[in-house]
């Protein structure tokens, strides 16, 4: 960053119009400091990602419900909405930093009406017109800052726009995940039920006979009870995620809930993704993009603070007709704003404290912006190999169960061996389905932390 003192000159008229074409006062807010950032990420490859925000990534779930949800909920979201409005706003306040917003005045005449006293009570017009115009030099570039600033709120608006919808997604697809898996979780637990449910019917044969005892049927009663209990849990589970797509996608509950309820199945975990390096970061992350845009905005309010301590010099004329008598008058103004030059120096230390607070902002941003992808994929390969064990462990219990239970209709196997295989094997295929929400969830995790979807306005089912 590199600081423009004002030019010094005499403050006379020619000298003042003179130094009107000077650089800008305060830093340039186009010349920012460079962020040394590591060549490649801690367990990422060397090449680029090159432009990844327009990729809609979650088509890789394969997924054609949670797609067209997606779909329709980017422009139905009322935080994107928002996010739009707040660029409107935006854009609001950068046309008036245009020259002739900011530059140029104008007043408008009058005609009124008047009655004259007497008998006659005459009534007539009186009309009175009058124009004024006024020019301000931009001597040591405040307009220009100003200018500067609005730009770059204006694109911090436009970046933030995709930091929210990113946001969006994110919610999104966890609500999504987290419904599938509490279906995934009902599903288990009914046929954990049904198994018990004819285990408590070989069990009560077995009690006719005298070969069980009422302690074995207490005990398997106790284990189907409690896998009952746990149908409410997940049902509820599944409520609430719906719920919250409902209020994430601006829908109504009721046919979102019914066309949820038909199911799909669980997310797959997609392979991949690459990560590029974390240079790409820069470009590809809007959280990263609208930092520096506050940094930029921050920096040209140091100029306008600067440019407001200084003299000023601005053109003004006017012309008035009243009463047919038409007078005019034009020259210039100068303006030295010597007492309340304190006033001044405070606000524009406060602005340079600004300026350091946004650039210290932007550089926190980016270390954790890196930490972020280093993170999400170190999680996502631990996940998977996770699901990999986990998926193997529940095929072991199923194995195990299937014999457990042959051995125990031919009564060469106990009954507390029978149900303790039963429950080893609903706990594993319960982890083994949570494993694989956690890791198609972290996918999407790794997906955002690089920016991929930030510019992803609207996509066909």
């Amino acid at each position: 960053m590199t600081f423009q003192p004002p030019c010094r000159t005499a403050l006379s008229l020619a000298a003042l119009l003179m130094i009107s074409a000077c650089v800008a006062v305060g830093p340039d807010p186009t010349d920012l400091p460079e962020l040394h950032l590591p060549a490649a990420f801690d367990e990422g490859g060397g090449g680029t990602a090159g432009q990844v925000g327009a990729n809609a990534f979650w088509l890789e779930y394969q997924d054609r419900i949670l797609s067209q949800l997606i779909a329709a909920g980017l422009s139905t979201s009322l935080d994107i909405i928002q996010a739009n409005e707040r660029i409107r706003a935006a854009a609001a306040d950068l046309r008036a930093t245009h020259p002739l917003a900011s530059q140029i005045s104008g007043e408008p005449g009058s005609v009124s009406r008047v009655r004259s006293g007497g008998d006659g009570m005459a009534t007539g017009y009186s009309s009175s017109a009058s124009l004024s115009a006024g020019f301000v030099f931009d001597l040591f570039g405040g307009a220009q800052r100003a200018r500067q600033g609005a730009t770059a709120a204006y694109a911090s608006a436009e970046a933030q726009l995709e930091v929210t919808r990113l946001a969006w997604l994110a919610e999104v697809i966890s609500a999504y995940s987290e419904a599938r898996f509490n279906q995934q979780a009902l599903a288990l637990t009914r046929e954990t039920i049904r198994a018990r449910q004819g285990t408590l019917e070989v069990t009560n044969n077995m009690l006719s006979l005298g070969v069980a005892s009422n302690y074995d049927i207490a005990r398997t009663e106790a284990l189907l009870h409690i896998a009952q209990a746990d149908l409410p849990n997940y049902q509820a589970g599944f409520n609430a995620q719906v719920y919250r797509l409902s209020t994430l996608l601006n829908l109504q509950t009721g046919p979102l809930m019914a066309q949820m309820q038909r199911g799909s199945g669980a997310l797959r975990i997609p392979p991949g993704p690459g990560t590029g390096v974390p240079a790409d970061l820069l470009r590809n992350r809007p959280d990263l993009r609208a930092a520096q845009q506050d940094l930029v905005q921050a920096l040209a309010a140091v100029g306008v603070a600067t440019a407001d301590m200084l003299p000023s010099l601005s053109l003004t004329g006017t012309v008035s007709d009243t009463g047919g008598a038409t007078a005019w008058g034009f020259g210039p103004r100068l303006s030295l704003p010597v007492a309340n030059q304190g006033v001044l120096q405070a606000i524009r230390a406060r602005r340079l404290s600004e300026a350091r607070s946004a650039d210290l902002t932007w550089r926190s941003l980016v270390v954790t912006a890196v930490e972020d992808v280093q993170a999400a994929q170190s999680n996502l390969k631990r996940l998977r190999q996770r699901v990999t064990a986990l998926d193997r462990a529940a095929d072991s219990y199923d194995r195990a169960y299937d014999l457990a239970l042959a051995n125990f209709k031919g009564g060469g196997l106990p009954l507390v061996d029978l149900l303790d295989a039963d429950l080893q094997r609903a706990e594993a295929r319960l982890q083994a389905a949570s494993a694989r929400n956690d890791a198609a969830r972290e996918w999407t995790a790794l997906q955002i932390a690089t920016g991929a979807g930030a510019a992803v306005v609207g996509i066909g089912n």
